[in-house]
């Protein structure tokens, strides 16, 4: 019986240690798709311009950015789709805002590497 209750309970910790480390996994495999994401430079441009910004339209990012309108929204629909930017509709006007600030940290330390 004792054999059995051991039996029973590193059973139940290795299922329930590969149920950790499928969430983990996961996690893994969602950071390194938003990190492929940003990866454009593009898109590393449009993060910056809207670290600096608090919210701005479609508009306003591809006359900053000095791109066309279709480049533009083509690149806000991929950052949007991967949770990493939000868009709030006002009228016919759409603006973006950064999900999480602290992508730009990673941006950040990314281009010190570079020095």
């Amino acid at each position: 019986m004792c054999c059995m209750l051991v039996y029973f309970y590193f059973c139940r910790k290795l299922i329930s240690d590969m149920e950790h480390m499928v969430i983990n996994l996961n996690k893994l495999e969602s950071a390194a798709g938003k990190l492929r994401v940003i990866s454009h430079p593009m898109r590393i441009a449009i993060i910056e311009l809207l670290s600096l910004n608090e919210r701005m339209s479609v508009t306003q990012i591809y006359e900053e950015l000095d791109i066309e309108q279709a480049t533009a929204s083509h690149h806000l629909n991929i950052l949007k789709n991967k949770g990493i930017l939000l868009s709030h509709r006002e009228g016919k006007k759409i603006f973006y805002s950064l999900k999480n600030r602290v992508l730009t940290d990673i941006v950040e330390c990314i281009n010190r590497c570079n020095d």
